[in-house]
């Protein structure tokens, strides 16, 4: 084999091991990341416009599984009890254990602890709630609202229930992170900066932006990755064949 036929082959391999290179890695980035969502999230779909505009009906969400205690004000959550259906739902935790929780003030804005709450994410224009209510959250429970409170089921009309309408920590199963679908409503659900200020602060967006991250160069990488193979061995037919030609 001549020196510039070597050279062809070396320009094919070096080109073979970097495509394999990038495919390999590719794959353990997309396939990690959709392991790693697998392990942490759970994809909810939301039936009712309770939680619009935040969440509206229909709406495909991701909810990291997470323990009741982990829990803060602000957090939008899925929840199971007994006492409101046994089934899943979607509310926003506006109170903790020892809070109370009062509507509405002078401005129509919601109370917690004698402190008004400023809730920019509320459906409408009008007061945090069109009915008054008050009550003091028990120990180891949580008081949940929808952001649509003239079109939601929630802590306020069980007030007459054990607990003033709260429903125990460890009936949280997730919290919700994304809505998911459609692709046109996609984003992260923020934490509300109101509740920041309060004892506990509010809590810690999940890895989602990472796993998507890492999904995303994943996918980048195996289509690049195959790319540059299928044109390393184009590349080196073509130098084979120029220099078989000038023999």
């Amino acid at each position: 084999m001549s020196a510039v036929e070597r050279g062809v082959d070396g320009h094919g391999r070096a080109g073979r091991v970097l495509s394999g290179l990038a495919v390999a890695v590719g794959c353990l980035l997309f396939l990690g990341g959709f392991g790693w969502a697998a392990l942490l999230y759970r994809p909810y779909t939301v039936p009712t416009d309770s939680m619009a505009p935040t969440i509206g009906r229909g709406d495909r969400i991701l909810a990291q599984r997470i323990d009741g205690g982990e829990v803060r004000r602000g957090d939008v959550v899925v929840f199971e009890d007994e006492v409101w259906a046994n089934v899943p739902m979607v509310k926003r935790v506006v109170g903790v254990g020892g809070d109370h929780i009062e509507c509405c003030d002078k401005q129509g804005r919601l109370m917690i602890n004698g402190k008004p709450v400023e809730e920019p994410y509320l459906e409408g224009s009008g007061p945090a709630s069109p009915t008054g209510f008050s009550a003091t959250v028990p120990e180891g429970r949580l008081f949940l609202l929808g952001d649509h409170r003239s079109d939601s089921l929630d802590s306020r009309s069980h007030m007459t229930d054990a607990g003033q309408g709260t429903v125990p920590r460890d009936a949280v199963r997730a919290r919700v992170d994304a809505t998911a679908w459609p692709v046109s409503g996609w984003g992260m659900i923020e934490r509300p900066g109101a509740f920041a200020a309060l004892p506990g602060g509010t809590s810690r967006p999940g890895p989602l932006p990472l796993i998507t991250t890492c999904v995303v160069v994943g996918a980048v990488l195996i289509l690049g990755g195959a790319a540059v193979g299928a044109l390393a061995q184009r590349v080196a037919r073509g130098r084979k064949a120029t220099v078989a030609a000038h023999g």
